[in-house]
């Protein structure tokens, strides 16, 4: 993520959630915009305590640990990103899955020490992930887990979940215009950064090219939306020549293969990252189904091109004045 004019802007960040969190105000436009922000933050801490999965202490560590035991119950906010990533799960036809958790272990992800793991343990991973086996009780709030084994990890969808309810706080506190993103990869904004022309509230946002990271390989002007990108350019390891990312196929089981980055735009940021990481899983079959003509969600798809070291860009239902791809060798539209 890349912004514009930032010598006009503040910036309040922190650590969290394994990346930088940032939360952007218009210099001058917000009297209390540290205080603010360090709210927010503290926000996120939060949230993060309370959906971990490196934490035994945490909410989520509690219920893997014990929903496939007997129904459990889990506060109202941590429900209602279980149900919203059901609902993910539907809409993408299982490629995006909250409760792969089984599987990224298997492979190691989870400690960021990748490996390809015997056809024994695959097999028993996928024995025991799934969002088909995870229950949940909409009247008492309660979750149960159908089968021993199953772990729910919100590594594709936390933090934009958190930043959607950091927009909240910052909506509660009358702000109009700010951005926020963690880790660069998650986005949203609100108002218009800087001062707008009239009928143009947007944000720019750079989407870095997944080959040569200090290259932007195209702009998205936000309007009132978040941004999802999806990669396995830091997490990856080799074996024999191929090249294995951690964003799995929870349907096969293995990793991704055939893209280099996935990118949504979407009303939400939780939206926006499971969407983007759907999308890496789809590869180009799956555009028509995350960002279908004329609806809220818009897609770029990043491909190997024809030539050697060579990008393809695939875009759907993004006008020509949201998204601008910048010029230069090995882009092939």
């Amino acid at each position: 993520m890349q912004g514009e004019n930032d010598v006009h802007t503040i910036v309040v960040g922190r650590d969290a959630m394994a990346c930088r969190f940032e939360i952007l105000f218009n210099a001058g436009e917000v009297p209390d915009a540290t205080a603010i922000g360090v709210d927010c933050l503290d926000l996120v801490d939060a949230i993060e305590d309370k959906i971990t999965v490196y934490r035994d202490t945490s909410e989520l560590a509690r219920l893997n640990a014990t929903a496939a035991d007997s129904w459990q119950p889990v506060e109202a906010d941590l429900f209602s990103l279980l149900l919203e990533a059901r609902d993910l799960h539907e809409r993408t036809g299982g490629a995006f899955d909250m409760a792969a958790g089984s599987l990224v272990r298997t492979w190691g992800f989870l400690r960021r020490q990748g490996r390809t793991p015997t056809v024994e343990e695959l097999a028993r991973a996928r024995e025991a992930a799934g969002m088909q086996w995870v229950e949940l009780d909409t009247a008492g709030s309660r979750v149960r887990f159908t089968r021993p084994g199953v772990e729910l990890n919100p590594g594709a969808i936390g933090k934009g979940w958190a930043i959607d309810r950091v927009m909240e706080r910052l909506r509660d506190c009358a702000v109009t215009s700010a951005l926020v993103h963690g880790g660069a990869s998650s986005v949203r904004a609100i108002g218009a950064q800087g001062i707008a022309p009239p009928g143009r509230q947007v944000w720019p946002v750079g989407v870095r090219h997944p080959l040569r990271p200090g290259r932007r390989l195209a702009t998205v002007q936000l309007d009132n939306k978040a941004l999802g990108t999806s990669g396995s350019g830091t997490q990856f390891f080799i074996e024999r020549g191929r090249r294995l990312g951690h964003i799995l196929d929870p349907r096969t089981g293995v990793p991704a293969e055939g893209v280099l980055s996935a990118t949504v735009v979407a009303p939400t940021a939780a939206e926006a990252d499971s969407l983007s990481t759907a999308l890496y899983v789809l590869g180009p079959t799956g555009l028509a189904r995350m960002a279908p003509p004329g609806g809220a969600v818009g897609a770029i798809l990043v491909v190997p091109g024809d030539a050697a070291g060579a990008v393809r860009v695939l875009t759907a239902n993004l006008a020509e004045d949201v998204l601008s791809i910048e010029p230069g060798e090995g882009v092939e539209l």
